[in-house]
């Protein structure tokens, strides 16, 4: 049984939206960039660029995992978010690649930096289009539990802490004098998203693994279960996984064994819709056993090794 929860704006929507922000902050941060020949804030307008390399995958992505099942992909196609946030880490990386090496130029040669305060007020702009950008996207991607527009939004948040960091960098050359604070903070600025390049990697793979559903979801399956094992019903074999917005949930439920197989499936109907209710967007198969036969509490164990088949 599935349960979907339809969102009231689609998802390809906001990914949209993050398209339309990535395009006027490049604007605004080339624009700083030329005014001012800062490298610090060339290295934020770089991450602007990947910003919108990655909103359009998040939108192709998006489209693709909104497909229904077919004879090829039985259980959909949501995996495909992981896709979109597994490439917007690698291009975070090599935009990390590409600033540090056009900083560490800037190492031995140091530049002056002009028109330092009309580049700022564009840079702070920026900062405030991806931060309000950022929140919309966070929400909804956790509202519809979707990887992709979470991994977007994150992106846009570092890109935030980004810009602000070179703000105050650029301040500091401004007031010091100190021309190679400009390359070094353009330097720390590709560590930090490589920081986060990392991060969104390592949640790609744990989904694409089919990592266990959380802690808290899973405390509402139990929560779930142990209402009805106070009617004298057990429970084991209990597996789930998250794919993209789709929750997959399986185990046995063993009832008497002198239940007709007509109540048995009543219940299992009954389980399956409770915890359908608690988890939108969840895909939850039973197996049903009977209490009392040996044989149905020889699978439990999630690593059960079949007997061998005679040749």
């Amino acid at each position: 049984m599935t349960n979907h929860h339809q969102p009231p704006l689609s998802k390809a929507r906001y990914a949209g939206l993050s398209i339309a922000a990535a395009l006027l902050t490049i604007v605004l941060k080339f624009g700083a960039y030329l005014l001012t020949d800062s490298v610090s804030l060339f290295s934020d307008a770089a991450e602007s660029v990947v910003n919108l390399l990655a909103a359009l995958m998040a939108l192709w992505m998006l489209i693709v995992a909104s497909r229904p099942p077919d004879e090829e992909h039985a259980f959909g196609h949501s995996k495909a978010e992981y896709f979109s946030s597994g490439i917007e880490g690698a291009l975070i990386m090599l935009a990390a690649a590409s600033i540090a090496y056009t900083a560490s130029g800037r190492l031995f040669n140091p530049q002056p930096i002009q028109k330092i305060d009309i580049g700022l007020i564009l840079a702070i702009v920026a900062a405030l289009i991806n931060g309000g950008v950022a929140l919309i996207l966070l929400r909804a991607g956790r509202r519809m539990h979707s990887i992709a527009l979470q991994a977007d939004a994150h992106h846009l948040l570092t890109d935030v802490w980004t810009t602000g960091g070179v703000v105050i960098g650029v301040l500091l050359v401004r007031f010091t004098g100190w021309l190679i604070l400009d390359p070094l903070i353009a330097i720390a600025v590709a560590f930090n998203i490589i920081w986060a390049g990392w991060r969104l990697l390592r949640e790609t793979g744990y989904g694409l693994l089919d990592s266990a559903l959380p802690a808290d979801e899973q405390a509402l399956i139990t929560k779930v279960l142990d209402t009805y094992r106070q009617q004298g019903l057990m429970f084991h074999a209990l597996r789930t996984r998250r794919a993209g917005v789709r929750r997959f949930v399986s185990f046995h439920v063993l009832v008497p064994g002198h239940w007709s197989v007509h109540a048995g499936h009543d219940i299992c109907e009954q389980i399956e819709l409770a915890i359908a209710v608690e988890l939108p967007d969840c895909n939850v198969i039973t197996h049903l056993e009977p209490l009392e036969d040996p044989i149905a509490w020889d699978d439990q164990e999630l690593d059960r090794v079949l007997p061998e088949q005679p040749a």
